[in-house]
């Protein structure tokens, strides 16, 4: 390529001011092995510590999430550091309760797990909420966002273009944010 042909600083902002020269990032294992990505959108941090047995699905949703927009990442939180959204298992039927765009609560609820519904899709879709998403139901199981509506046997847990570009669309600008 071209950029290794360029010196120090023009290079850096080759690479800051281009992310499509970098390429899009390979499918991420797990956000907490996550690296950061170059020229990253708004991040979000997440505190998964009381999600209990559930904690892996949320990783793996935010990984899910991450590998499929660039104007925002999911990273889990910091010790000591305030999460913008906090995870949280209980009893009762998976919901979100947003305060703002990327700030709040998500209840991993037992209750649909128990009625064999796949803990990464409920993960990826109530972190779907917290990214500005509704939901689309009923629908089918290529939306997300259907949620539950699309039976037990759905286990899709990637978002469908026109949910991905939503989320974009609710980020943009996020990165021009960031930098100044």
């Amino acid at each position: 390529m071209r950029i290794r042909t360029l010196t120090g600083g023009l290079a850096a902002a080759l690479v800051l001011s281009c992310p499509a020269l970098t390429g899009p990032a390979a499918a991420v294992p797990s956000a907490r092995t996550a690296q950061p990505l170059a020229a990253a959108g708004r991040v979000l941090t997440y505190d998964a510590r009381a999600a209990a047995e559930f904690a892996s699905a949320v990783d793996r949703g935010a990984a899910i999430w991450n590998a499929s927009v660039a104007g925002v990442e999911l990273r889990p939180a910091a010790s000591g550091e305030r999460a913008d959204i906090r995870i949280v298992a209980d009893d009762g039927w998976p919901r979100s309760l947003p305060d703002s765009l990327g700030r709040g609560t998500v209840y991993i609820g037992r209750q649909a797990v128990d009625q064999g519904h796949s803990t990464i899709r409920i993960a990826a879709h109530e972190l779907g909420h917290m990214l500005g998403l509704p939901d689309r139901k009923p629908g089918p199981c290529s939306s997300l966002m259907s949620g539950a509506s699309a039976g037990t046997s759905c286990t899709n847990a990637y978002p469908s273009a026109a949910e991905k570009a939503q989320v974009e669309k609710n980020f943009e600008g996020a990165l021009t944010g960031a930098l100044m």
